[in-house]
Order: structure tokens, then C-alpha cells, then sequence
């Protein structure tokens, strides 16, 4: 196939690129070229921005674009009212957040989604961001009504990952020593980049139509389950202590980036448990976690120390909070 890539230089877009080279596919990328990323593609490239550049894909041909970086839904309608007839399929990335937070467990693709009262807005916070997706698709859906494959994955993790969310714990696993973590029957799901981008391209390829919830893994697993798994992977000697939700808000401890991806009961047990029997049936698959842990690993050790960590809990919190957890 001829494929267009929007974006295709961070985290996720690699691992696309990668797994679509690897199937025998002809790539176009379409993307700023601002991305600090040092990923080179071997690809052609077209440097341009969807708001001021498309015509620089004007006269070509694709039969399908992947587009993994749309966030304002007048810029993605105009680069699928641009592309319309110029590719024969549109799959738009798109994220569990459309869903509210707190919705009950096991949600399919047909729970309620998210809107915004003034769609006219273009300032994307926590609290937009999922509404702006749901526009997102919607804006792709007009254009290619009935070839429109919407991704809505979760957590991604896995090399390249800028967040530092699932890292965090692979480095701190890697470390060694006393270490605080989440209640350990916390329910916790993620997808690796690789796995993602692996169902995402076989659904391409099938020009498959409709809408996916796109996370793991296959069962329910919890921090429990997860960080002895970690421990086993890296040949660690971290010891782990899993602390309640109060303790943790009577430390002020913030949820999900300072404690990386710790979330209350409620929450968790609303937004890590998404159902996703439909990729399953349709093909979705994934490799064993040890193996994502020890290739983030592997990736995490060649950065260098003062690269950005969005999530993190600093070690002189952490300490402060083991003493206060230990006898």
C-alpha cells in the first residue's frame, strides 16, 4: 500500500512507521519538522503544517492516511477535506479520553462521550482535550463517512515514551531499594507503541471502518501484578510498598503524574478498565510485558539525566514518604 503518515516522528509514530516499512508499505510523511526527536524515517518526507501547507500534497495519491497528531478539529476537517479523494481510507488516533473520567467499569466503543458547550474553542487543557477529540473524529466522519477507522487507544508505553508515566516505574524498579507504589489491587491498562501500531496497521490494511477502544492488556491486571513483574524483569532487588489511597492524599501526593499513574479507587476502577473486546475479536494482540518493560529499559538508559520527566516523584519526596510509611 501507499501510505500517508500525518505526523509520524514521536513515540507512536515510529513504531508505525517501523511496523508499516516491515509489512512492505511505501510511506509519505507529512509532518513540521519540529519534533526534537532524533528518529530518521526512511521515508519520503513533506515538510509542511495542515493549517497553512496542504497543497504541498496536492496531485498525489494514497490509498490510506494514518493521522496521529490531530487535536483542534477545524485543522483535522481540513486536511480531510483536503485528502478527500486523494486517499482511498482515513484513520484518525484518537485517545480514551473522549469518555468521561468517571463513567463505570467495562465501557465499550458505545458509552456516552464528552462535548464542549462553545466547540468554537481551540485552547486545549485537561478539561478540552477529550471533547476536542470527539470533534476530531466527527470532522473525519463527514469527509470519509463510510472509510473512517478511529483509534481510541490509552495508555501508551514502551522506548520513546516522553511522558515518563510507565517509565517512571521502570527506572525506579531498575534502582533498586525502598520504594513507595499504589494500592496493589489497583487496575492498571497500557498498550505498547509496538502492539498499537501493529493492530492499527492490520486494520489499515483490511480498510477496515468504525470505532475501536485500544488498550490491554488482554485481562485485568493490577500495580500488584505489574511491579513484581518489573522486579523479575530487570533482576532487581526493589522492594516495593504499596500504600492506600488516604495515606498517599494526606502526604499530598498528586494523582497520576507525581505519583505516576496512581489514581483513586473510583477513578481507576472507572478508567483502567475499558473494555475492549472488539480489537480483541478483530485481531489485537500483545507481546508479554517483561519484554515492554526491559526494552524501555533499554531505551531509558541512554537518555540523558536531565531530560524532561513529566511525571516523576522527586527521591526527596519519596524518602520523606517511606519514612513516614515505615515503622
Amino acid at each position: 500500500m501507499d501510505l500517508l503518515i500525518i505526523g509520524g516522528t514521536n513515540f507512536l509514530g515510529p513504531a508505525l512507521v517501523a511496523e508499516a516499512l516491515a509489512s512492505g508499505h511505501r510511506l509519505t510523511l507529512f509532518n513540521r519538522g519540529q519534533s526534537r526527536s532524533n528518529f530518521k524515517a526512511d521515508a519520503e518526507t513533506i515538510i509542511g503544517d495542515r493549517e497553512t501547507d496542504l497543497q504541498r500534497l496536492a496531485g498525489r495519491k494514497w490509498d490510506a492516511v494514518i493521522d496521529t497528531c490531530g487535536y483542534l478539529p477545524r485543522l483535522v476537517g481540513l486536511s480531510a477535506k483536503a485528502l478527500y479523494g486523494q486517499v482511498g481510507h482515513y484513520t484518525f488516533l484518537s485517545t480514551l479520553s473522549v469518555y468521561p473520567l468517571l463513567g463505570g467499569a467495562n465501557r465499550d466503543e458505545s458509552a456516552d462521550v464528552l462535548t464542549l458547550e462553545d466547540e468554537s474553542v481551540e485552547e486545549v487543557t485537561g478539561e478540552t482535550y477529550g471533547p476536542l477529540k470527539v470533534l476530531c473524529e466527527a470532522a473525519v466522519q463527514a469527509n470519509f463517512p463510510a472509510k473512517t477507522l478511529i483509534i481510541r487507544s490509552g495508555l501508551i508505553v514502551g522506548p520513546r515514551d516522553p511522558t515518563n508515566r510507565f517509565t517512571y516505574w521502570v527506572t525506579r524498579t531498575a534502582k533498586g531499594g525502598q520504594a513507595i507504589a499504589p494500592p496493589a489491587e489497583q487496575p492498571i491498562q497500557f498498550i505498547d507503541a509496538r502492539d498499537l501500531a501493529a493492530f492499527t496497521l492490520r486494520r489499515v490494511e483490511a480498510r477496515a471502518a468504525g470505532t475501536y477502544n485500544v488498550t490491554g492488556l488482554a485481562r485485568r491486571m493490577t500495580f500488584g501484578e505489574l511491579l513484581p513483574l518489573a522486579k523479575k524483569a530487570l533482576d532487581s532487588d526493589v522492594r516495593f510498598h504499596h500504600c492506600g489511597d488516604d495515606f498517599l492524599r494526606e502526604n499530598d501526593v498528586g494523582e497520576f503524574m507525581e505519583l505516576p499513574l496512581w489514581v483513586n479507587r473510583e477513578l481507576a476502577e472507572s478508567f483502567m478498565t475499558f473494555n475492549i473486546d472488539s480489537a480483541l475479536r478483530d485481531g489485537l494482540t500483545f507481546r508479554e510485558p517483561a519484554q515492554t518493560i526491559r526494552d524501555t529499559w533499554e531505551w531509558a538508559r541512554t537518555q540523558p539525566p536531565d531530560a524532561p520527566k513529566p511525571a516523576d516523584l522527586p527521591p526527596e519526596k519519596e524518602a520523606a514518604l517511606l519514612a513516614a510509611r515505615l515503622p
